[in-house]
């Protein structure tokens, strides 16, 4: 500005069209396309001053060493006048393009998500290093049924050893609790990690590092929807939000168990028709590079034809052990990640 020039920003264009697949690290990645923000306009100016002043919180958060939430960042924005954000969705988009700018996760500046981080459950022990000191404990013989919370600073954790054949990502937490009940992680020596929906950062990260410090096969298990394809495809091939690190979040070997279109057809599942909003969602499913395989080609070209969804909860109309004794062991077979 002193120059007489005006500031300016170039970022990667974040957008499904934006994204390539990086051969050598597996992963996909922002492209070459794009975009210049540059305070010519009151809006790319704004924008500018944003960030600035969310430099300015985050450089005293760092020195001060105290932490927040992206919730409270938002909040804390209301007392920074014209810079104040309109919605927390502007303000934590902004964070991400910090994290861009600088190559550091959001987790070093300090910043955390609101919500609470999923569980593991399984033959799995870890070292933590907190505000209290280091503890050690083992993810099924020193906590409950409900599992060890995953922290927010993934970082912070030590796999120190484990006793598992597999890692196993559930999307809602009654599978998570049925196969934890039915001793699942114990007959299987599998750990299980619950993603709580759509996951998030903190538990990528967790089987990143699981698949890639213990070479443990993963796999995820979720509802039969588009919606909870994404899930799959956020853990496995990343999410076009976060693709500026994707190497440490996404785990590339990570494979679909189910619930698949064709297991609604073959067991007769108990399912709802499709919306027209889960019809949309297919069909573009169907354009996204992520899911240009011939597989996902073929299930969900069969899920429009059969016009239904269904939810892991649906095996048990077949009994409440069935999912653990013969859906999965069955699955895990075919795929070859339950030795015989």
């Amino acid at each position: 500005m002193t120059r007489g020039e005006l500031p300016s920003i170039t970022m990667p264009t974040r957008t499904k069209r934006n994204i390539a697949y990086d051969e050598e690290a597996e992963v996909w990645k922002y492209g070459d396309r794009e975009r210049l923000r540059e305070a010519g306009t009151e809006k790319s100016a704004l924008h500018i001053l944003k960030m600035a002043y969310v430099i300015w919180f985050l450089k005293h958060q760092i020195t001060e060493n105290r932490s927040s939430t992206l919730r409270e960042l938002y909040y804390i924005s209301e007392g920074w006048k014209r810079a104040k954000f309109a919605a927390q969705n502007d303000s934590n988009l902004l964070v991400e393009d910090l994290e861009i700018l600088t190559d550091v996760q959001r987790e070093h500046f300090h910043l955390r998500p609101e919500e609470d981080g999923a569980s593991i459950f399984g033959p799995l022990r870890i070292r933590e290093d907190t505000r209290r000191g280091t503890r050690e404990l083992h993810c099924q013989d020193d906590i409950g049924e409900s599992g060890y919370q995953i922290p927010t600073n993934v970082d912070s954790l030590e796999f120190v050893e484990h006793d598992a054949q597999m890692v196993i990502a559930i999307e809602t937490g009654g599978m998570y609790a049925r196969l934890i009940e039915n001793g699942f992680d114990e007959k299987y020596q599998a750990i299980l990690v619950h993603l709580k929906g759509q996951p998030a950062r903190s538990t990528r990260r967790v089987l990143n590092r699981l698949a890639s410090e213990f070479q443990l096969p993963v796999t995820v298990f979720t509802d039969g929807d588009p919606w909870s394809y994404r899930i799959f495809a956020s853990v496995a091939y990343g999410a076009i939000k976060s693709a500026h690190i994707s190497e440490i979040l996404v785990t590339p070997s990570a494979r679909f168990i189910g619930v698949q279109p064709s297991d609604i057809r073959d067991y007769d599942l108990p399912s709802d028709l499709l919306t027209e909003q889960d019809i949309a969602a297919l069909k573009a499913e169907l354009t996204d590079p992520r899911f240009a395989g011939d597989y996902w080609k073929e299930q969900i070209n069969l899920q429009l034809a059969l016009n239904l969804k269904s939810e892991q909860q649906a095996f048990a109309a077949r009994g409440l052990d069935f999912v653990t004794d013969e859906y999965l062991p069955a699955r895990l077979s075919d795929m070859g990640v339950l030795r015989k």
